[in-house]
């Protein structure tokens, strides 16, 4: 459906004001977000303490946020095909992708479910990732959408074959380079193997800071943390804070943790809440390496939070969710990319949400990451959509760094994902798991870990450009 997608709206956008064409998509995106953030309701109404009735208004909020952006592209587009009449719908996947760059970096961004994700598990396709990061697999699917509208449009036939065919080629020729990279698979035949082991204690959000139930909870990661090692695991990855206490405030079960990394000498990413003492005190949502000699190699704090989860933005205004506000941790955004050390190499991990933000990873990459990770505590979703669209997002973020990504999650799904997207391990939803798994540190980067985002920027100053040339056109529609 994706490849189709956005034509309907661009075949409307041949007739009417732009007024009509921001309504259009307004519309659009309220389809659109509403269908895929949906879960978010949920979310406030277990977690934050709202009421249904005062949950929608927020999720509503955001859902009408988010659909500005398909509403500007819409009255862009119509603006271009003002000027220059049917032929300018084939500027679409350049105005598309400028707008969802847009919503990657505006007030802090929200780049969840950006179009080229659809294409996740079509190999072939999202191997694009690779070359211009999921914004050119963005443009890549809405090319199809232009290219069908233009055909729906222009009345002349050499038009609409210009169009169609173009298109096709380049469809195709990324299909078939796509299954040739994916064929060779270089990258997993070189760089240092590695067994990593990721635990999957499957615990609910509201028993995690249960007294009662906080000493079992530690007791079985400890358990299974043991046992990913006896099945080969030489490092291990614990979830989102996953430990029913702050690492560096209980130095008993911490001592605990560093005694098994001392023990069988393999390192553990324990991802836990940090407090720097100060007046006021800051609390940072963070991953803690313990080396095989028990110390801590190094400390990762949450860059990216989640409004309404994390933090509450614009919270005056927000004064009808109070009990929200209250509910959510007032944490604070680390400022550094750190790198953890691990067994002479260096490994990243993104937090959760962090994961959907492209120029994060690479950033870590940039920085000498030779494997990704991602630790998330993803229990807040339910058997929602919302878990599936994370883990697909995520696995977007192996193909465009040409890196192994190892994915622990509280609940599910945890997995490992191949440097082409191919799932290697999975784990299911709210299931306790301990997957074992082989990666490799790697090297090599793609043409996107060199070049990031060019092709996004490139989109919006063409888009400023062409919306410069039609001021200067009479109207042909």
């Amino acid at each position: 459906m994706g490849w189709i997608a956005l034509a309907p709206l661009l075949v409307a956008l041949g007739r009417g004001s732009l007024s009509r064409a921001f309504g259009l998509g307004l519309l659009t995106g309220l389809v659109y977000f509403t269908g895929t953030l949906y879960w978010i309701t949920r979310v406030m109404v277990v977690y934050g303490g709202l009421t249904v009735w005062s949950a929608v208004p927020v999720n509503a909020a955001l859902v009408a946020y988010l659909a500005l952006f398909p509403a500007v592209f819409a009255i862009v587009m119509r603006r271009l095909m003002l000027a220059h009449g049917a032929p300018a719908v084939m500027m679409a996947p350049f105005v598309w992708i400028a707008t969802e760059l847009g919503r990657t970096h505006l007030f802090t961004g929200f780049p969840w479910v950006l179009l080229g994700y659809s294409q996740a598990t079509e190999l072939p396709i999202a191997q694009v990732a690779s070359l211009f990061g999921v914004y050119g697999v963005s443009a890549l699917v809405a090319s199809v959408s232009a290219a069908a509208a233009l055909v729906a449009l222009s009345p002349r036939r050499r038009t609409r074959l210009g169009a169609a065919l173009p298109v096709a080629v380049l469809v195709l020729a990324a299909a078939l380079w796509g299954s040739w990279r994916v064929g060779r698979s270089t990258l997993t035949r070189g760089g240092e193997p590695l067994r990593v082991g990721m635990v999957q204690g499957d615990v609910n959000q509201e028993e995690k800071w249960d007294a009662a139930r906080s000493r079992s909870i530690f007791q079985e990661y400890l358990r299974m943390t043991r046992q990913a090692i006896a099945a080969g695991a030489q490092f291990v990855v614990w979830p989102e804070s996953s430990t029913p206490f702050y690492f560096e405030e209980d130095p008993l079960d911490a001592g605990r943790i560093r005694a098994i990394a001392r023990q069988t000498h393999v390192p553990i990413l324990v991802g836990s809440d940090q407090i720097e003492r100060g007046p006021p005190p800051k609390y940072y949502n963070a991953a803690f390496l313990v080396r095989p000699d028990g110390t801590v190699g190094a400390v990762y704090r949450k860059m990216h939070l989640v409004p309404f989860g994390e933090y509450v933005p614009l919270k005056s205004v927000f004064f009808f969710a109070a009990p929200l506000v209250e509910a959510v941790s007032d944490f604070s955004p680390g400022g550094t990319a750190v790198l953890l050390p691990v067994r002479g190499h260096l490994v990243s991990t993104a937090i959760c949400y962090e994961i959907v933000y492209p120029a994060l990873v690479r950033r870590f990459v940039r920085g000498g990451s030779e494997l990704l990770t991602t630790i998330t505590n993803d229990a807040w979703f339910g058997t929602t959509s919302a878990p599936y669209q994370h883990f697909a997002q995520a696995s977007m973020r192996a193909i465009e760094e040409g890196r192994y990504l190892v994915r622990s999650a509280n609940t599910g799904l945890s997995g490992i994902v191949d440097p082409y997207g191919r799932v290697l391990q999975e784990s299911r939803l709210f299931t306790p798991d301990v997957l074992v798994g082989d990666v490799r540190f790697l090297t090599d980067t793609t043409v996107y870990a060199r070049i990031g985002d060019v092709l996004a920027y490139a989109a919006v100053a063409l888009t400023l450009l062409a919306l410069g040339l039609a001021r200067r056109v009479k109207s042909r529609f």
